[in-house]
């Protein structure tokens, strides 16, 4: 069995997707790399996918398929997937060696376990390149580290501290125990990797190492601030799943865990808020009251807590006055966050 599984969902990446296939296999031969082609059309992502694989056919799987989204893309890799643990790494990012080859002494380890870790974490880098400035997220104030820990020995994540797609690395097992599946055809996705799991990762180990290299700022990306309020209903999508997926606080026994994805959903509806408002017109201001009534309708005394938190209150703010200072809240949040 391989160590580990890195699922590289790609579209048209020909231009970058070598330099994120270079890290991995870097990571050493125990690792085994599926290069997703979700239905590239524009470039040579297929014929650089297929010689990748001539050229490590014991590491690297080339996959190719019609278009399905990013989602479909993790899909496909998850279902594939052989090694013990799973990882995503976008086409457009790579992977830094020197801190991967420690998290892979870990993994290696872990293999050999009965109970194997089922969450690690690591740190995430923001690399705006066409800026020459990088952001590190980490987690060093609020997760033990270096060793196995629960959720109920966790602290309190910041504002701006989320757990990514960038920083984890799930056992595969109970990725596929619980049938994961994103959905298709559908950005922010990522969003739902990084939830839905958490109440079936019993333990969890971090290392203060910034592992993940994040691009940010490419034309285009999906977190691009246009196209974000372009793709306002495909958030609107992901965010319903969630509000779906799991019922807070019934179906999280972890008092912490619950905190903290009672903050990550509200983190998604002050999202869906601000940048419905940033649209402007009635059938966005529809849409921003749908999704709080339906919070609500799902469940109330969740909705009532949310509702209270400052975040929620800031993007809410009645009246044309109050849309405008909700705006100015949210660009003096994205400067000093520098989240898109």
């Amino acid at each position: 069995m391989k160590t580990i599984t890195f699922a590289v969902p790609c579209f048209n990446s020909a231009e970058y997707m070598d330099t994120c296939i270079e890290t991995l296999l870097a990571c050493g031969d125990d690792v085994e790399i599926i290069i997703v082609n979700d239905g590239s059309t524009k470039d040579n992502t297929k014929e650089k996918a297929d010689e990748w694989q001539a050229k490590f056919p014991n590491i690297i799987r080339a996959i190719h398929k019609e278009n399905g989204g990013h989602g479909s893309a993790v899909n496909t890799g998850l279902a594939e997937a052989k090694g013990f643990y799973f990882k995503v790494v976008d086409s457009d990012d790579w992977l830094d060696v020197p801190a991967m080859k420690e998290i892979m002494v870990y993994l290696r380890k872990q293999v050999k376990e009965k109970e194997p870790t089922d969450l690690i974490i690591g740190n995430y880098v923001y690399e705006k390149v066409h800026e020459g400035k990088r952001t590190v997220m980490h987690y060093r104030n609020v997760l033990p580290e270096g060793t196995e820990f629960t959720w109920d020995e966790i602290g309190n994540f910041g504002q701006s501290q989320y757990l990514l797609m960038h920083s984890v690395i799930y056992l595969t097992k109970v990725l596929k125990d619980i049938d994961l599946k994103l959905p298709e055809h559908c950005f922010y996705v990522d969003n739902i990797f990084v939830y839905v799991p958490l109440p079936h990762m019993k333990k969890i180990y971090y290392r203060d190492l910034d592992i993940y290299r994040y691009y940010i700022g490419r034309e285009g990306q999906s977190v691009n601030e246009e196209v974000m309020i372009s793709r306002i209903d495909q958030q609107l999508r992901i965010t319903r799943i969630m509000i779906d997926a799991v019922e807070l606080p019934g179906d999280v026994r972890e008092k912490r865990l619950a905190s903290y994805m009672k903050s990550y959903l509200t983190m998604m509806m002050g999202i869906c808020s601000i940048f419905l408002r940033m649209e402007n017109n009635n059938d966005s201001e529809k849409k921003r009251k749908e999704i709080w009534e339906y919070l609500k309708s799902k469940n109330p005394a969740l909705h009532k807590e949310i509702r209270r938190r400052a975040l929620s209150m800031g993007t809410n703010i009645p009246t044309e006055l109050g849309r405008r200072i909700s705006l100015s809240g949210y660009r003096v949040a994205r400067k000093i966050y520098k989240f898109n």
